[in-house]
């Protein structure tokens, strides 16, 4: 089973730089995109139903903003679009599908504001998160998507420069030490332990063509799961999004 997770930064922006051509390519089983930022009647309708795959979306309230989505060639069990905390809910950065061999969850964890002016709803995010998903540590469970966090000093070009800075806080780290603590594996670096591997650079001063940049999305599974990983990737030869997809083989 493939798995592939990628904040796309605007499902109707992406669609437009030929994302339908990469989908089709890439032959994942399951897709998941995070800061789709549009109503489901607004996605294109290539991407409402797109042949072998069912499609999930769990649109913000607020137009234009945040919002998550799921391709999947199986039919899950049943699928959820809310956690239980209702600023998070309202914003659509959950969306949790049940199948027959896993539990898959993809995440779009709030960036927590330039000036850290939405780091406290950012550590509030993650404390109820770490809360539901102690709910599910002992199933197989896969967690995907941007969890606006670079984990440690190897996941971002200028660590130093970088400790009070957001995402990178000794506050936001944490949170990753938490969920790890939890029993969920970082797919990415259990199989990767050199450095340079980067999934975000921002759009100012070229950072990505001199790969000045930060991991921040992750693939998770759980420890039930650490004998069927296969394989764990980076494609950041992928363009259209200021990230690029992540994603993961596993025997399910």
């Amino acid at each position: 089973m493939k798995v592939i997770s990628w904040n796309i930064n605007g499902i109707r922006a992406i669609y437009k730089k030929d994302f339908l051509s990469w989908f089709k390519k890439t032959d994942a089983d399951i897709v998941c995109l995070q800061e789709i930022k549009a109503q489901e009647e607004q996605v294109p309708e290539a991407l409402v139903n797109p042949k072998g795959y069912y499609s999930y979306f769990n649109p913000a309230e607020r137009k234009g903003y945040s919002g998550t989505a799921i391709f999947t060639k199986e039919k899950p069990i049943s699928v959820e679009r809310k956690a239980g905390f209702d600023k998070f809910d309202n914003e659509g950065r959950l969306l949790r599908l049940e199948f027959s061999s896993l539990i898959l969850i993809n995440f779009y964890i709030p960036f927590g504001g330039k000036e850290k002016e939405n780091l406290e709803y950012k550590l509030k995010v993650y404390k109820y998160l770490l809360k539901y998903l102690k709910e599910v540590k002992d199933k197989k469970v896969v967690l995907v998507g941007d969890f606006n966090i670079a984990h440690q000093e190897i996941d971002l070009v200028i660590p130093k420069e970088n400790k009070n800075s957001i995402m990178f806080t000794p506050e936001e780290r944490k949170q990753i030490d938490e969920l790890i603590n939890l029993g969920f594996i970082d797919s990415f670096r259990e199989l990767h332990k050199d450095g340079e591997h980067y999934s975000f650079w921002s759009y100012m001063t070229k950072a990505r063509e001199r790969n000045v940049g930060w991991r921040l999305d992750y693939v998770f599974i759980s420890k039930s799961l650490k004998l069927n990983l296969k394989k764990a990737f980076i494609m950041n030869k992928v363009m259209g999004s200021d990230h690029c997809p992540v994603g993961i083989t596993i025997n399910c």
